[in-house]
C-alpha cells in the first residue's frame, strides 16, 4: 500500500489516513518533527514564562527539550498511567521541576483561564477518529476553558482534512483567530524524509468573539500570513501544500520519463495562476553530458498551446533536443505581467530548485533556456462570456515566426486555441468599440503604432487549408466549370476565417454558415474580420436542426457541406465533431443535400482508434469514396467524401486527376481576389499531395 496519495483529493479521504496510521503504527508520530524542526514556530507563540498545558504528552521528548531551554512552567498530562509513571521516573533527577500527571484531557481539574498556552503534538489527530469526533471536540472545549484571554492552542498535526476541519470550525464558531503554519522539509533532505509536511495550528482566544472569521495560512515559520475568507479555502490550501510536498518527494527521489508531473504556481497576493511547471525527465539509457543535469525552459507567451509545449510527445521531443537529465517546462499565464527574462528567472529560481533531479550536486549551475532569449508577447484585447461556452478572451500574440496573430480562447479549456488569424498592419482598420466587455490595458506592441487588421488570405489552421483544397474535387476553376456557381454549407463558424476565405477567393461562391453560439458570431465580426453579406450568410442555431430542416424543405442543394464543429464533452475520445453529427441518419441527410458532384468535408479529431474506425465505417456506408489527409503533429484529419454517383468519383479516377484540378483551383483563388489588400497564402497541390484512400 503506497503511503503517497495519487491526487491531492486523496488527502480528503478518511480511508487514506486510516491506512496511513495503521501502516505506521506508533512510528507515525515520528513524522511530526523533533524540537529542532518545531522550535521556530513554538517560540513565536509560547513564551518561556507562560504556564503551558501539554495535552496528551505521551513519551515524546518535546517537553523535556522545552524544559531544557527555559520553559519551567509545563504541566504534562496523559490518560495512560504507564506513560506518566515512565516519564516521571525518566525525569526525576535531571528535571525535578518537570511533572507528568495522569489526567483525561476532556475533563481536567484545572481552573478556568489558568494557562497561557496549550501544546498538542499529535493528540488531536489521534482523538479525532474516536466517537465520530466527539472526544476531540470535548478536548478542544476543555482547552478553551483553561486558556486565558490571549491564550493559544498550539497543535502539531499532519492535517488530516477531517481533523483540521473539526478543529478550525470549532474555534471559528467561538470567534477565535486561526492560523496554520506549513513546515516543508528543507531542500536536499527529501531523500531521507517523510513526504507529508507537518502543520502547526495556532488558535488564539479573544475577549470578544470576532464578528468575521480570521483564517490565515503561513508557509514556514516566518512566512507572511495569507488571509483566507472561509474554512473550505483553508482546507484547499492544506491539500495543495500536501500534494506539492508529495510531488517534491517524488521528484527528489527518482526520475520517470513517462510521467508528466506538473504544478501551478499562483500569485501570492491575488491567488491567480502565474506559472505552470511541467517536469520532463530523459528516458533511461539516454546519453546526457554529466554537466547537463537540470534546466528550465521558458515557453514564450502565446506559444503555450503549440504542440511542442502542450502535448506529451512534444515535450518529450523538446527535452530530447535540449538533452538534459531533467527539463522543467514553464508556461506563463494570461492576466499576469512579466517584466523581462531576468525578472522571471529571479522569481522562479528559489522554487525550481525544489524540483531538481536526485543526486544533483549542490553547486550545479541551472541554465534557463528560451526561444530567442525573450518572453514572447501577448496582449489581451477583449474578454466576454458566452452563455453556451463560458468565459472567453481575444488576444494578440507574437508567434515564434515573428508574425502577429489574434486568437479566440475559451477559458474553460485555455490550452486550446478555438480560432486564430494572422494580423497585418493597416491604416484603414476600423476602431473597435466594445459594450459590457472588460478591456485590458495593452502592453507595448512589438510593432509600430499602426493599427492591425486580419489577413483573410492566410488560414492559420492546417485543417482549414485542406478543407479549402478539397474543393478541387468539384473542379472549381477548371475551364468547363467557368462561371458555374459553388454553394457551400459550413457548420461551425469559429472566428470566421474559413468562410471568409471562401467568400473572398472562391469564384461564384455562396456560403451559408450555421453557428450555435451568438457570442461566437459577435466575436468573429468584431475581432476577426468576418464580414457577412448576400453571398456569406449566417444562420444562428443548431447545425443538426438546420440540416434536418433543409432536407425536409427540399429544393436546395449544396456543392460542399463542411463540418468544423467541436465537441464540448471532453470525456469522449472524439473532440470534433460531436458524435451526433456522424450518426448514419445525419450522414444520409447530408448526402441527400449534396449536388451530384457534391463533396462532404469533415474535420475529424479522434484519439480513440476504435471510435475512429466506427465513424469511418458509418461514413463509408453512405459515401463510397473517402479520401483522408492527416495533419502532421496534430490529431486532426480531414475526410473528403464523395457521393460516388458518376464514374469519375471513385478513388481510382479522382487521385490522378486531382493534380490538374489543384492547379485550376489555385489559379482561380489567386485571380478572384475580392478582399482589399489581401491574397491567398495557400498551396493547393502541396495540401492534396498526401491524400490517402480509406
Amino acid at each position: 500500500m503506497s503511503l503517497l496519495p495519487r491526487t491531492a483529493e486523496e488527502f480528503s479521504s478518511a480511508e487514506y489516513w486510516e491506512k496511513f496510521f495503521k501502516k505506521r503504527g506508533e512510528k507515525a508520530f515520528e513524522w511530526y518533527g523533533d524540537y529542532n524542526k518545531l522550535c521556530g514556530v513554538l517560540h513565536k507563540y509560547i513564551k518561556a514564562q507562560h504556564k503551558v498545558l501539554v495535552v496528551g504528552c505521551g513519551n515524546s521528548e518535546l517537553s523535556e527539550q522545552l524544559y531544557d531551554v527555559g520553559y519551567k512552567h509545563l504541566t504534562n498530562i496523559d490518560i495512560s498511567e504507564t506513560v506518566v509513571t515512565h516519564m516521571n521516573q525518566r525525569n526525576a533527577e535531571r528535571r525535578p521541576g518537570l511533572t507528568f500527571q495522569q489526567v483525561d484531557a476532556t475533563q481536567t481539574p484545572y481552573e478556568d483561564a489558568s494557562y497561557q498556552a496549550a501544546l498538542d503534538k499529535g493528540t488531536l489527530d489521534a482523538m479525532a477518529s474516536e466517537e465520530e469526533g466527539a472526544l476531540a471536540r470535548n478536548m478542544l472545549t476543555e482547552v478553551g476553558r483553561v486558556l486565558s484571554v490571549g491564550g493559544r492552542y498550539v497543535c502539531v498535526t499532519l492535517a488530516q482534512e477531517s481533523v483540521i476541519k473539526l478543529a478550525v470550525e470549532h474555534f471559528v464558531q467561538l470567534g477565535w483567530a486561526v492560523r496554520l503554519h506549513c513546515l516543508q522539509e528543507e531542500s536536499g533532505k527529501e531523500e531521507d524524509s517523510f513526504a507529508l509536511p507537518v502543520f502547526i495550528l495556532v488558535c488564539t482566544k479573544f475577549r470578544q468573539p470576532m464578528p468575521t472569521p480570521i483564517l490565515e495560512m503561513c508557509l514556514g515559520e516566518d512566512g507572511a500570513p495569507t488571509r483566507l475568507t472561509e474554512v473550505a479555502e483553508l482546507l484547499s490550501a492544506v491539500r495543495e501544500h500536501q500534494a506539492y510536498s508529495v510531488l517534491r518527494k517524488r521528484l527528489r527521489t527518482g526520475t520517470d520519463a513517462s510521467s508528466n508531473l506538473s504544478l501551478t504556481l499562483c500569485h501570492t497576493k491575488s491567488g491567480l495562476p502565474r506559472y505552470t511547471l511541467t517536469v520532463q525527465d530523459c528516458p533511461p539509457g539516454a546519453k546526457v553530458p554529466r554537466s547537463n543535469q537540470f534546466a528550465i525552459f521558458i515557453v514564450p507567451q502565446g506559444s503555450e498551446t503549440a504542440w511542442l509545449y502542450s502535448s506529451s510527445e512534444g515535450r518529450r521531443q523538446l527535452a530530447a533536443s535540449a538533452n538534459f537529465r531533467r527539463l522543467v517546462i514553464v508556461a506563463m499565464h494570461r492576466n499576469q505581467e512579466y517584466t523581462d527574462m531576468q525578472a522571471v528567472q529571479s522569481e522562479l529560481s528559489p522554487m525550481v530548485m525544489d524540483l531538481a533531479p536526485p543526486g544533483m550536486p549542490a553547486n550545479q549551475q541551472v541554465p534557463f533556456l528560451s526561444v530567442g532569449g525573450d518572453l514572447g508577447w501577448r496582449e489581451e484585447v477583449s474578454r466576454g462570456v458566452s452563455e453556451l461556452s463560458g468565459e472567453y478572451c481575444v488576444e494578440n500574440v507574437k508567434g515564434e515566426d515573428g508574425e502577429l496573430y489574434r486568437r479566440l480562447v475559451f477559458l474553460s479549456n485555455a490550452a486550446l486555441v478555438q480560432s486564430e488569424s494572422r494580423l497585418v498592419p493597416s491604416n484603414t482598420a476600423s476602431s473597435h468599440k466594445k459594450k459590457n466587455k472588460k478591456k485590458v490595458k495593452p502592453t507595448p506592441a512589438p510593432t509600430s503604432s499602426t493599427s492591425l487588421s486580419v489577413d483573410s488570405g492566410f488560414l492559420c489552421c492546417a485543417h482549414h487549408e485542406i478543407m479549402v483544397a478539397g474543393l478541387a474535387m468539384l473542379g472549381v476553376g477548371m475551364t468547363q466549370n467557368k462561371d458555374v456557381p459553388v454553394s457551400v454549407l459550413l457548420v461551425g463558424l469559429g472566428g470566421g476565417g474559413l468562410p471568409q476565405f471562401l467568400r473572398d477567393f472562391v469564384p461564384n461562391v455562396t456560403v451559408e454558415v450555421v453557428e450555435l453560439d451568438p457570442a461566437v458570431m459577435e466575436v468573429a465580426t468584431e475581432w476577426f474580420g468576418f464580414r457577412p453579406d448576400d453571398r456569406l450568410t449566417v444562420t444562428l442555431g443548431d447545425g443538426l436542426e438546420r440540416i434536418c430542416a433543409l432536407e425536409k424543405e427540399g429544393g436546395r442543394l449544396f456543392d460542399a457541406i463542411m463540418f468544423d464543429v467541436d465537441n464540448k464533452d471532453s470525456t469522449v475520445g472524439m473532440s470534433c465533431p460531436p458524435a451526433a453529427f456522424v450518426e448514419t441518419s445525419i450522414l444520409q441527410k447530408v448526402c441527400s443535400l449534396l449536388t451530384p458532384r457534391g463533396v462532404f468535408i469533415l474535420n475529424l479529431v479522434c484519439r480513440d482508434s476504435a471510435l475512429r474506425k466506427s465513424v469511418l465505417d458509418r461514413v463509408s456506408a453512405v459515401f463510397p469514396t473517402i479520401l483522408s489527409r492527416k495533419i502532421e503533429g496534430e490529431v486532426n484529419e480531414v475526410l473528403l467524401c464523395s457521393r460516388g454517383e458518376n464514374d469519375t468519383s471513385d478513388a481510382a479516377h479522382i487521385l490522378p486527376s486531382l493534380n490538374q484540378a489543384a492547379k485550376s483551383l489555385q489559379s482561380a483563388l489567386c485571380s478572384n481576389r475580392t478582399a482589399p489588400n489581401s491574397s491567398p497564402h495557400i498551396d493547393i497541390a502541396e495540401l492534396l499531395k498526401d491524400l490517402k484512400v480509406e
